[in-house]
């Protein structure tokens, strides 16, 4: 196996985890527009932004980041230090680091190996507009107002596990997206925090790989993140549990995520859990998965829709083909399971 591929709910209970643009003295939830229809969702930066802060909590240190441009009067950027030896963020999340034109020097980059789709409500909500005033120890009141919204939000999620903890440089040709400048350097900087890392060659590309040890160890820092997902705007006034209601999660070879219409919503009636679903499309990629296929699912969570869900899917839960816990317990399992060297082959691509 290469890839872990996943959906996740997070159920927003009178919330604005995530906002948009303010409008005078109101602020705004995000929200796209759908077929004429209003979607709240929360972005794939503000999600993973959420889970940076939890690998800080967890104790991995962050990269640096460092802002230039407004003191120069000159284009604003900010960067990270764009070192994915020593930062887990920085391996994990990606980034870009332009180099300054007037120096020559060169732009580094780094796509990530968790890609996160943004949280989309499952059906469309209309937010409720809340008026405010501050009157405490002021003659006129000052008067503002915010949004908020109930709803179930739903997103994909893909883990490359065979390029975390490893990087690529350009081959003789200059053809590929470097992380380093040269071999040497890569080389250098690797064995400056973690001795044994080695050149090998990765999907075509020369590479620096770190040891198996911390390319585990990163792997599951990020899902045990995920375990206690926490964050957003407006927690002073609508604080909220942001740990997954419900999640799913399948090793699969490819690129490929099988569960976009397994998980999703219908006007009227909100979110859907198909089990056939999800069945067809496990026979569909059949000898392209591997079991379990596991899944996460809150108690009291909708309750309706897991007995419909284990009904359709008894046989395969019944064989541990699927299995169900809570998913705190399901993240940390798997997280466990990576940094114990239970799952080492999934950090290479599979023999074709």
């Amino acid at each position: 196996m290469a890839y872990l591929a996943g959906k996740m709910v997070l159920a927003v209970e009178a919330g604005a985890p995530n906002n948009g643009k303010g409008e005078d003295t109101k602020a705004r939830v995000k929200l796209a527009r759908i077929r004429g229809k209003r979607y709240p969702y929360v972005s794939a930066q503000a999600a993973r932004r959420w889970l940076r802060d939890g690998m800080v909590e967890l104790g991995a240190v962050p990269s640096p980041v460092t802002r230039v441009g407004k003191a120069q009067n000159k284009a604003q950027k900010a960067n990270t230090d764009a070192d994915p030896v020593r930062y887990a963020d920085d391996d994990l999340f990606g980034y870009m680091r332009a180099g300054a034109k007037k120096d020559d020097a060169a732009t580094t980059l780094r796509d990530s190996p968790f890609l996160l789709g943004t949280l989309m409500s499952v059906e469309p909500v209309y937010p409720t507009e809340d008026f405010g005033v501050m009157s405490r120890g002021v003659p006129e009141p000052v008067l503002h107002g915010h949004e908020f919204y109930t709803a179930d939000l739903a997103a994909p999620f893909l883990l490359d596990l065979p390029r975390i903890g490893t990087f690529t440089m350009p081959d003789t040709n200059g053809v590929g997206r470097p992380n380093y400048l040269t071999a040497e350097q890569a080389l250098l900087a690797s064995e400056a925090i973690q001795a044994g890392a080695t050149a090998t060659t990765f999907r075509d590309q020369p590479a620096v790989r770190l040891p198996i040890e911390e390319r585990r160890n990163r792997a599951a820092l990020l899902l045990e993140a995920l375990a206690h997902l926490s964050g957003g705007a407006k927690q002073a006034l609508h604080y909220g549990d942001r740990v997954p209601a419900l999640i799913v999660m399948v090793p699969f070879n490819g690129g490929i995520n099988p569960l976009a219409h397994c998980i999703d919503g219908e006007e009227g009636a909100g979110l859907r859990v198909r089990g056939e679903v999800l069945r067809q499309e496990l026979a569909a990629w059949a000898g392209e998965w591997q079991a379990p296929v596991r899944i996460g699912w809150r108690p009291g969570f909708r309750d309706d829709l897991r007995a419909d869900f284990e009904k359709a899917c008894a046989e395969e839960i019944a064989n541990e083909t699927i299995t169900l816990a809570h998913p705190r317990t399901a993240l940390r399992e798997l997280a466990s399971d990576l940094r114990g060297g239970r799952l080492d082959g999934w950090f290479d691509d599979p023999a074709r």
